[in-house]
């Protein structure tokens, strides 16, 4: 039984670059899958086509029990969409912004203007409610933006890198937002740039690179795939590598790195903590003065670095698509949902 998110085999180009190269996904309800890759990995592409904003040229896709490509209106209907840039009306104040997408999706002009309300609230902007969106900051437009999504509460929603812009406080914020959505039975699709926002939300995590998953698991999973734990050791004295080496070649159970102008070792352990405190007191014995020591164990940029053989990027993603199909993003995603108001 597929999920409430559903992909088998997309395949999207634009002229000779083949932004998505046979994409599956399975995401059941009330679960939240991460996308994470590089820039121009796919993700935006998938979300895209998921959300009837794009057309893959082979492929099939199901989004809560409907079929993407067969009824386009009927998916809008029943989805959220956050991209990453606001689309929001600059004209309108905050508070009818919101409530313009109420009435849009037929809710009543009282209850419209209830929900815009209690989410002016809930995203901190209720002090600029009345106030144009021009009048808004970057951060502002992003939060108002990300309210409008949430204002018929969808059984699906697509988040594509929802907090860039956002400061640390604004972003922990929404991550509260999508826990409580997600404990209320939502299903979410996120992308980010933020791998600790994958780390701390996502139920599970898909890695895409050249239009491909090419990994699939919970954090952990994906993690244990890395490797597992390593000690690191920052020797005081140049001198002291040597047998400090030695010590971690006893206690290891691979080959020992050495960074000659950090001063740095490194080694892959089991033991964990109490091996940890063996190493200590090997060292102490054999007079290695030490400036830091630690238990590492891998992290999702790790698992980047690994899959992909460079780390995590910032900034706008999936350059390889022509402008008019970027850049109409946010206001195309606006006029669908007035088109099926309609």
């Amino acid at each position: 039984m597929p999920g409430a998110i559903y992909a088998e085999g997309l395949v999207k180009t634009f002229g000779d670059v083949r932004a998505l190269d046979g994409v599956d996904l399975d995401v059941p309800q009330g679960t939240v899958l991460g996308l994470l890759g590089p820039n121009g990995a796919g993700k935006t592409t998938t979300v895209r086509v998921l959300t009837t904003l794009l057309q893959p040229d082979s492929g099939r896709a199901v989004v809560a029990g409907i079929d993407v490509l067969k009824h386009p209106n009927e998916v809008r209907r029943s989805i959220g969409l956050s991209g990453q840039f606001a689309a929001v009306d600059e004209y309108l104040t905050g508070r009818e912004n919101l409530q313009m997408v109420g009435q849009l999706y037929q809710m009543t002009a009282r209850d419209a203007k209830a929900r815009a309300g209690r989410l002016l609230e809930r995203f901190n902007l209720a002090d600029a409610a009345d106030r144009p969106a021009k009048t808004y900051s970057g951060g502002m437009r992003r939060r108002l933006d990300l309210a409008a999504a949430l204002v018929v509460s969808p059984p699906v929603m697509f988040m594509d890198e929802p907090t860039t812009g956002l400061d640390p406080r604004n972003r922990q914020q929404l991550w509260e937002v999508i826990q409580e959505l997600v404990g209320g039975g939502t299903t979410l699709l996120l992308t980010t740039q933020y791998l600790e926002e994958a780390d701390h939300l996502a139920d599970d995590i898909c890695v895409v690179d050249h239009g491909k998953v090419i990994a699939r698991g919970t954090s952990d999973q994906l993690k244990a795939q890395t490797g597992g734990e390593r000690v690191e050791v920052v020797v005081h004295e140049r001198d002291q590598i040597g047998p400090a080496r030695e010590v971690l070649l006893r206690f290891g159970k691979g080959e020992v790195t050495v960074a000659e102008h950090t001063r740095k070792l490194i080694v892959p352990v089991t033991g964990g903590a109490k091996l940890l405190a063996e190493v200590i007191r090997e060292l102490d014995v054999r007079g290695v003065e030490i400036d830091d020591i630690g238990l590492r164990r891998p992290t999702l940029d790790d698992v980047f670095i690994s899959l992909t053989g460079h780390a995590a990027e910032t900034g706008s993603e999936d350059a390889v698509e022509p402008a008019d199909a970027k850049g109409g993003k946010g206001a195309k995603s606006r006029q669908q949902q007035k088109e099926t108001a309609q």
